[in-house]
């Protein structure tokens, strides 16, 4: 949003310095980006050409002696058709930056004759396209003066970024309210006052969509004279960055950007008939007043006579009823438009317009008719004309937001006092109205501000920003209790844990997009309706993802399409089960392809790696487990795995019966047909946030190391069980045989034969016996081994082996 320091000063009756304006604006969250402090024009001063001779080379070129005001006439070489003798204009001597040609100018010849600088143009000093000759000022102009100040180019500009929420301050007005409010100055914008009309307006409204059009106001006036606007009007837009096109438009640009209310205009004469709001029909087309014709949809609200489409509501006017000079007979229209409809249209259409900025942001709907009133008020004034009484449709009158407001919300949010009497005083100054007394009021929002103040919180942040948040007193951070205290959550702590386990293992991290196709998030488990967007970004991203390894399969395939097959990578973030915030769960899932195992892939001399399988996947999610501090020791592994696993080379961890804590495995061919993946792949997903929380320890100090004296033993067991009997039933029915001297358990052989009989298996196990108090005698591990046979035979139907 630009603005000139004089503009603002319409509005704002102030002392201030410019500086003061720029640190104040920003203190109160209208946050300067750039000040054009126009000292660029102090060079250039006003002079008077005292002699213009013919060049003695050159038939078009003039040599001008040039009295600047210090007594000294200067030679200048000039070719502009109206250089003579007695002119007086605007010089710039040698080392003056010119900005209309983009050139600092020196001494130098031409046609073998020096000259001494020049005489400008007005497209040569940015005040207009005029460049048919220079600047021919009146005679009583003051030579040797600055001619910024005597043309009125030394009017500072000023740049703000707005946040989405300030539609109020996207017009001086606004501006020059926040800056009275923060002690700045008086408010001293004008009233506007109705214009009285002859007769009703000839052209009727109708509006068919009242939820996209509020309110319309529209009036006729008759008999005016378009023109160029005034010098004053277009300094002021040619300093914003707008370009100047006749007095009827420049006076709606100049509306939007003065009072933030952007209007139409309608050559009268132009218009069939009576105007209708609607939705644009499917297939319609409409020439815009950018030269470019647009196809329209449903979904978009138009303006339309009884031949077709005049204009796209709130966004742009149609170039078939635009104004031009011959235009005698104007509509002026001002209307509101539905926020989201007005910002879905323009990006569909790719229009970005100074009233689309304003409508999507939501504009003041009181103001609607008022701006046509100030809107008519300067077509009078510049183009003559009689009005006819306006034509208004839909409009409701504001009724004010009124929200409960206790005065000790704001040292509740911020931390400091503001006495109740001040936080009066401030709402009151940005026109927000308090009645009640005591420690609750009751606050009524002003029509400026109802689209983006809500509750409580909005109230204290408009106290805070005129009450100065440079009032806030610097506190130190709390101390912690004891030394190395927990600082990060235990969750944040488990991320990091995760992500290095991950990548010392040689993984690479990757960050995908939360959003993946329908199809792909029906096939992970998602696909619910909470968990689609309304807008998504585009059509392969409208759902939210309920699990990591769609988007990391995507991007190993995407790797190998582009050469690099063997790839190992990880991601820990968010997956989405619903829409409620306990369905966010925070998950560690990886995935390795080709021949990226642990020990790195590729080719090798000694041999070609072995593709990765389910028990890469497996040892990666343990890695996961056990740097996040989950009791691996007691992690059960099952059959069960996810459809999108291969059902015999997957499996579930789970700590005890109910919790489970991941899964991995090597990928069903019909997920990776679906995703359009190939290649050797297996994953796992590791859910850190159902890790239980370890127990609280009475002390930091780790206990100390406990070392058995006694040499530890290994012996080995064949069980004879059924084909379908897992080996980790069996260990587990081993190790709980004595949990005391049992120090581990390794499955190291697995045999089917005929011998055994139908449908069993021989597994043979290595057990590592760790004495504790005492070296075993022999009969201590027959008794072992007593305890071991019947533990099996027990829990898996297993027999020892002959």
């Amino acid at each position: 949003m630009k603005f000139t320091l004089s503009w603002l000063k319409d509005h704002l009756e102030t002392d201030a310095t410019l500086d003061e304006i720029v640190e104040r604006l920003t203190a109160i969250g209208l946050e300067v980006e750039d000040v054009d402090d126009k000292s660029v024009y102090k060079p250039f001063v006003i002079a008077r050409v005292l002699t213009a001779e013919k060049h003695p080379d050159a038939d078009r070129l003039k040599v001008l002696s040039v009295d600047t005001g210090d007594g000294k006439p200067v030679q200048v070489v000039c070719g502009a058709p109206n250089a003579r003798a007695g002119l007086v204009g605007a010089f710039a001597a040698p080392g003056t930056y010119v900005p209309g040609i983009d050139v600092t100018l020196s001494v130098g010849k031409i046609r073998g004759v020096e000259s001494h600088g020049m005489m400008c143009s007005e497209r040569e000093l940015q005040m207009s396209d005029e460049h048919s000759g220079i600047i021919d000022l009146p005679e009583d102009a003051p030579v040797g003066t600055p001619f910024a100040e005597y043309a009125g180019l030394d009017d500072p500009v000023i740049e703000i970024g707005l946040t989405p929420d300030r539609a109020d301050c996207t017009g001086v007005a606004g501006i020059a309210r926040d800056l009275a409010a923060a002690g700045l100055g008086r408010l001293k914008t004008p009233a506007v006052e109705p214009v009285p009309g002859s007769g009703e307006c000839p052209v009727k409204v109708t509006i068919e969509e009242p939820e996209l059009c509020p309110g319309f106001a529209l009036r006729l006036v008759k008999g005016v004279k378009n023109g160029p606007s005034p010098a004053w009007m277009q300094r002021r837009l040619i300093a914003i960055g707008l370009r100047p096109i006749n007095a009827l438009v420049d006076i709606t640009n100049y509306v939007t950007f003065d009072r933030g209310r952007p209007l139409h205009v309608f050559d009268a004469k132009k218009v069939a008939g009576n105007l209708v709001v609607r939705r644009a029909r499917d297939g319609e087309k409409v020439l815009a007043l950018d030269g470019r014709e647009y196809g329209l949809t449903p979904e978009m609200c138009v303006i339309a006579d009884e031949r077709g489409v005049e204009s796209i509501a709130g966004i742009m006017g149609g170039e078939e009823s635009g104004c031009d000079e011959n235009t005698t007979d104007v509509l002026i229209e001002s209307a509101l438009w539905n926020e989201m409809n007005i910002a879905r249209t323009g990006r569909d259409l790719g229009i970005i317009t100074d009233a689309r900025y304003r409508f999507e942001r939501g504009v003041d709907p009181e103001f609607m008719v008022s701006g046509m009133e100030l809107a008519t008020r300067l077509v009078l004034d510049l183009c003559g004309g009689t009005p006819t009484a306006p034509e208004i449709v839909g409009y409701r009158p504001y009724e004010p937001k009124v929200i409960r407001f206790p005065f000790t919300e704001v040292k509740r949010l911020v931390g400091i006092e503001v006495p109740a009497g001040e936080q009066t005083e401030i709402l009151g100054r940005l026109g927000f109205g308090v009645s009640g007394s005591g420690v609750e009021v009751d606050v009524s929002v002003p029509s400026w501000r109802k689209h983006d103040v809500e509750g409580k919180a909005d109230l204290v942040e408009e106290v805070m920003r005129i009450h100065g948040e440079d009032n806030i007193a610097p506190q130190p951070l709390p101390g912690h209790g004891a030394v190395n205290g927990k600082i990060l959550t235990t969750l944040q702590i488990r991320t990091r844990l995760a992500k290095r386990a991950l990548a010392v293992r040689g993984m690479m991290e990757a960050v995908t997009w939360s959003f993946i196709p329908a199809a792909h998030a029906e096939l992970f488990g998602g696909g619910k309706k909470e968990l689609a967007l309304a807008n998504p970004i585009a059509a392969d991203m409208s759902d939210m993802r309920p699990s990591l390894l769609p988007g990391l399969l995507a991007a190993a395939q995407r790797n190998a399409d582009q050469g690099v097959g063997d790839v190992a990578l990880f991601e820990v973030s968010a997956t989405y089960e619903g829409d409620r915030p306990e369905d966010q769960r925070r998950v560690a899932g990886g995935i390795r392809r080709g021949t990226a195992g642990l020990a790195g892939g590729g080719r090798h001399w000694a041999g070609n790696g072995e593709p990765v399988g389910v028990f890469d996947a497996k040892a990666d999610a343990l890695a996961v487990l056990e740097a996040c501090g989950a009791p691996v020791a007691n992690l059960q592994v099952e059959a069960g795995a996810p459809g999108w696993y291969h059902p015999g080379r997957s499996g579930v961890i789970k700590l005890g019966p109910k919790v489970v804590l991941g899964h991995f495995g090597e990928f069903h061919p019909k997920a990776l047909e679906a995703l359009d993946v190939s290649g050797a792949l297996c994953g796992f997903e590791v859910f850190i946030d159902a890790i239980p929380e370890p127990k609280r320890k009475p002390t930091r100090t780790k206990p100390k190391l406990e070392l058995s004296p006694f040499q530890m033993l290994r012996r080995d067991y064949a069980f004879v069980v059924d084909r379908d009997v897992a080996a980790q039933t069996l260990v587990r029915a081993v190790a709980g045989a004595d949990r005391k001297l049992i120090a581990g358990v390794n499955v190291f052989d697995v045999f089917e034969g005929a011998s055994l009989g139908e449908g069993k298996k021989s597994v043979a196990l290595e057990v590592s016996i760790q004495p504790v108090e005492r070296t075993l005698t022999d009969e201590d591990l027959e008794a072992l081994t007593a305890r071991i046979v019947a533990n099996v035979e027990k829990q898996a139907g297993g027999v020892l082996r002959g």
